[in-house]
């Protein structure tokens, strides 16, 4: 059986299980049974164990209501999914979609949880398209009765429908089964019938005749996510060039006390500012970089051919975006959007992984490991998460590029998980920026750290003198500065602190720990939040712009005590 997905689709009673369960016996790989449906009351009981006994005993059967996380730990298994129908209701509880109204209107938030619900289930179906293993899929065939009573099951009704749509259009096979009787609706591209229903018929006992029929090597999707909603295809918000650049900078309307800029709230050093106006005098020559390479190299113990001066880390990503030439290119979700937008910019297919979205967690078995290019965010931008240096280290591998975005590891007090001195690592790629911490956004002064042979051809590819003399005064200065870097640290993680404690004292506010000087938020009706925040002179960053986040996730930066409690007042009167 050469096919990865394969959706079975039928109705109540339609002996579809067993068509499932007869392909997954022809697959010569150990199968993986995924029940999603939950014993809840004696006659659910009854259901499910007339189906395990019916499983052959090597089977393994894996009781869950996400068949997500199996589908990125079973390896080279057969996966059996019975059925999306109980992963479907899941996804509504969680997006707080079921109603016990007879009529309800979805509304704004309704309308973004419905998304989500279909990003998920758009999600396991490229992943599953990509296995180099067998994945079956057992569906509701919905809609063929009346429109029943209740907003709830409507809803419900319409979800189910369009993710078998989804999990359709990323199938190898589709068989629909009615009566015990199985058709095929969909077979392989490239073979004798195309995307047209195969001609004949087979029942549950001649499954074997599958593998006899035609095939082709089937390639995975594009890893361009796709959403669908009310049954149109379109692009997904988050594939938006412009809704991948879209930055806190935009958010701020004049005379507003600044939140969404997560750049520290106190002026430039007096030390830094003296050597910027120094550099001004050195206006009427070209740049010189070697001063800041050789500090660069000497803070980081490393060869100054290690090291790349860049305008911003934004220059760095662009620059390994048009250099690099990845076959299979990862960026790792919800983090900043500018990897993402420069690789798609370069014409590069993106696939994306994403952290838990219940503690933001970054789980490494779920890169795929022929990956040849994985960029992370560490801590990361915007949940503050800090991966410790080990696990950022195991996903080094040989024929691999990985690129880490350590902008806001200046805040993580002793650095302690960063990797910017490993040398050692396989084309392990250090982005560091100062933008963040020292106050200076508008400098432009950044760096990368790399093996000399991508140093070189980076250096190549670029325009000369892309780094103007004042930021690279300021490398220069700031590298030699480490103390006062180690006490705005301090400072700003006391003043984390404090706002985190506040805000956990908020109704309905849930926020998550963070390394850095900004933390996320998410709250009741975001929208709503962020328009009454607005009134109240205060602006803070919209979330729902980084893959993986919706629109009840606020970003906000840390600033002194007094502007933070400031925030936690005002958010407490909009909650109220």
């Amino acid at each position: 059986m050469s096919d990865r997905l394969v959706l079975v689709v039928g109705g109540t009673r339609s002996g579809k299980s067993e068509v499932a369960e007869a392909l997954a016996r022809k697959a010569s790989a150990p199968v993986v049974y995924v029940a999603t449906g939950s014993a809840t009351d004696p006659e659910m009981a009854e259901r499910i164990a007339r189906h395990r006994d019916r499983r052959p005993p090597d089977w393994s059967t894996v009781e869950t209501h996400d068949p997500h996380r199996v589908l990125v730990s079973a390896g080279e298994a057969t996966i059996l999914v019975d059925g999306s129908a109980a992963w479907v209701a899941e996804l509504m509880g969680q997006e707080g979609l079921w109603t016990p109204e007879d009529v309800a209107a979805l509304g704004q938030a309704g309308d973004r949880g419905y998304e989500r619900v279909l990003e998920r289930i758009e999600i396991f179906a490229r992943l599953a398209a990509g296995r180099n293993a067998v994945t079956v899929v057992v569906a509701e065939e919905s809609g063929l009765g009346l429109v029943p009573e209740g907003a709830g099951v409507r809803r419900y009704l319409d979800l189910a429908g369009e993710a078998t749509q989804i999990l359709a259009r990323h199938a190898d096979r589709v068989v629909l089964v009615v009566a015990g009787q199985a058709i095929d609706l969909k077979w392989p591209e490239g073979s004798a019938t195309g995307n047209q229903a195969a001609p004949s018929k087979w029942s549950t006992d001649r499954a074997a005749s599958w593998n006899s029929a035609p095939t082709s090597e089937w390639p995975p999707s594009q890893a361009l996510p796709i959403a669908v909603e009310r049954g149109r295809t379109h692009a997904s918000p988050h594939d938006s060039p412009s809704e991948l650049r879209v930055h806190g900078d935009t958010m701020v309307p004049e005379g507003h006390l600044d939140f969404a800029v997560n750049v520290v709230a106190q002026p430039m050093p007096s030390w830094l500012r003296e050597e910027l106006n120094a550099a001004l005098d050195r206006a009427d020559r070209y740049p010189d970089e070697q001063a800041a390479l050789v500090a660069l190299a000497g803070l980081h113990g490393r060869s100054t051919d290690e090291v790349l001066c860049v305008n911003g880390s934004a220059e760095a990503f662009w620059l390994l975006a048009s250099c690099l030439r990845p076959a299979r290119a990862v960026c790792v979700h919800p983090s900043f959007t500018e990897p993402e937008a420069a690789l798609r910019a370069a014409g590069h297919p993106v696939e994306r992984v994403y952290r838990d979205p219940k503690t933001f967690a970054l789980d490494i078995k779920a890169v795929p490991d022929d990956a040849d290019l994985v960029m992370i965010c560490n801590p990361n931008n915007p949940t503050g998460t800090l991966d410790s240096a080990e696990t950022i280290e195991s996903l080094a591998r040989p024929g691999r590029v990985l690129v880490v975005d350590e902008a806001f590891m200046s805040f993580a007090v002793g650095e302690r998980e960063s990797v910017a001195a490993r040398c050692d690592l396989s084309g392990l790629v250090v982005v560091r920026s100062l933008t963040k911490l020292w106050s200076c956004p508008g400098i432009r002064a950044a760096y990368l750290l790399a093996e000399p042979e991508l140093i070189a051809a980076l250096r190549a590819a670029r325009q000369p003198w892309s780094v103007n003399s004042l930021a690279l005064a300021a490398l220069v200065a700031v590298s030699r500065n480490t103390e006062t870097q180690a006490s705005i640290a301090r400072e700003i993680a006391g003043a984390r602190q404090e706002l985190i404690e506040a805000l956990r004292e908020l109704p309905g506010v849930r926020v998550w720990p963070s390394a850095a000087n900004f933390l996320l938020l998410r709250v009741p009706d975001g929208p709503a939040v962020r328009a009454g925040l607005n009134e109240r002179g205060i602006a803070v960053r919209r979330a729902d712009t980084f893959p993986g986040l919706g629109p009840d996730h606020l970003r906000i930066a840390v600033r002194g005590w007094q502007d933070n409690r400031l925030l936690a007042t005002a958010l407490r009167e909009v909650l109220e």
